[in-house]
């Protein structure tokens, strides 16, 4: 009989798995699918959301907040957002980002990001804390920030530099080929 549970078992999850991508797509895409699970949690759906995290290599918590659907030019792959961490509309998020929470009590620093509008995070970087990320900023690849960024501002890893601008940053993403047609005006 405990074989036969097993067994069975086994293929719930199987079929659950392989059907997790039809799933979500029923219910009208990750962020719809994300919405749904957020407002009316069940032990299925969040198995399903569970599933379509795995099987794209991510971990955005269900519980996190976006304004807006963000752009991720090279898919879910390797992006962690936690719970409580809120981004803003028009985020670019590259591959391996991690948007984390720090649940260390006696933090000074403890709780979860909050990013603005259009905001452009490049490949590795790390949010982590309680911060706040103002709009129109620009954190270069493989940054940690771990501190408040104001508005229109670059953060590198040469030293976590900011630099801070005047007036606001067009963070706005192109695909290659739209990006050489903008390039050819603006050589002109």
């Amino acid at each position: 009989m405990k074989k036969l549970y097993s067994l069975l078992i086994f293929f719930y999850n199987g079929l659950i798995y392989f059907f997790t991508p039809l799933i979500v797509e029923i219910f009208g895409g990750f962020w719809n699918f994300k919405s749904s699970c957020k407002e009316n949690p069940n032990k299925l759906k969040s198995k399903i959301y569970d599933n379509y995290q795995h099987y794209n290599s991510c971990g955005i918590s269900q519980f996190s907040d976006f304004r807006g659907y963000p752009i991720l030019p090279h898919g879910f792959f390797g992006i962690f957002v936690s719970a409580g961490a809120t981004i803003g509309k028009n985020c670019v998020i590259f591959h391996h980002v991690t948007i984390g929470s720090n649940t260390l009590l006696d933090s000074k620093s403890a709780g979860s990001p909050s990013i603005g509008d259009n905001v452009y995070i490049g490949a590795g970087a790390k949010i982590v804390g309680n911060v706040h990320i103002g709009n129109n900023v620009r954190i270069g690849a493989n940054a940690v920030v771990v501190k408040d960024v104001p508005e229109n501002c670059i953060v590198v890893i040469d030293s976590i530099k900011t630099i801070i601008k005047s007036e606001p940053l067009d963070n706005s993403f192109y695909d290659y080929k739209t990006f050489q047609k903008l390039s050819e005006n603006i050589d002109k």
